[in-house]
């Protein structure tokens, strides 16, 4: 089995608010790979003590150790535990009704000598590798489908889409938000390897459109995770030296691939 895991923050001098890991079993039978993405929070109070990175710590560890230790529960249970477990550690001392209250977008995959289970919650990317090279994106598309008059700020996001019927959903306080995740699962055989992205690491194919799907994948699986980064921030750099287009979103945004040859 190979595994790679590489993340790199959008700015330096920032903390870097993703998440990674790969989890495997002492029996050697199996295992889970995790990706979150941070939120990034307004400049505005949110009703909670801790930074995005202190959530995506808790929420991303206790998605690792159940995914691995709990292999009876579905990805679905395990999420919603997850979620359930890291607003129990705070609940006491922040506001865990606000709605930026800190959340994350989930990438999250478990296999065993049997299937692969998957599951996608917003706007995160898990690829997966069939032995015949042909690569299958699993996709939350429910925040690309909203209006952009719904994310014209973050007051408007907030009161009509963010977690609400109709919008899109992330692991933030409310573990029923679980039932919303995409999920499936594949008999093992099925699968070769598997990648998932934040989206500061699918831009290459969502936003700079250098490749489809197949394409990313294959820069990781022969050039390495690191190496569609660095793609990423060249494209970010050139991007935003180009005055004659308009600005499109941060210039550079948290980065994360994780990997699994199965």
């Amino acid at each position: 089995m190979r595994t790679e895991l590489a993340t790199r923050p959008g700015d330096p001098s920032r903390p870097n608010e993703d998440f990674a890991s790969v989890g495997l079993p002492a029996s050697g039978q199996g295992g889970a790979l995790v990706v979150l993405d941070g939120v990034t929070p307004p400049a505005a109070r949110t009703g909670c003590l801790h930074p995005v990175p202190w959530f995506t710590a808790r929420l991303g560890g206790a998605l690792t150790e159940l995914s691995v230790s709990q292999p009876d529960l579905t990805l679905t249970e395990v999420l919603a535990r997850a979620i359930a477990r890291t607003a129990e550690a705070h609940a006491a001392t922040c506001d865990l009704s606000h709605p930026r209250t800190p959340q994350a977008t989930v990438a999250l995959a478990r296999w065993s000598a049997d299937a692969v289970e998957y599951l996608v919650l917003c706007d995160s990317a898990l690829l997966i590798e069939s032995p015949a090279g042909e690569v299958t994106p699993v996709l939350d598309d429910r925040l690309s489908r909203i209006p952009r008059r719904s994310l014209v700020s973050d007051a408007v996001a907030d009161a009509t889409v963010r977690n609400k019927e109709s919008g899109f959903f992330t692991a933030a306080a409310d573990p029923a938000v679980a039932g919303r995740a995409v999920t499936g699962t594949l008999p093992r055989a099925d699968v070769r390897a598997l990648a998932a992205l934040t989206d500061g690491a699918t831009r290459w194919t969502e936003r700079f459109h250098r490749g489809g799907w197949a394409e990313l994948f294959t820069v990781v699986r022969k050039e390495g995770a690191e190496c569609l980064i660095d793609r990423v921030r060249a494209l970010e750099s050139a991007d935003a030296r180009d005055r004659t287009q308009p600005r499109r979103g941060k210039a550079h945004d948290d980065a994360t691939v994780a990997y699994a040859e199965l």
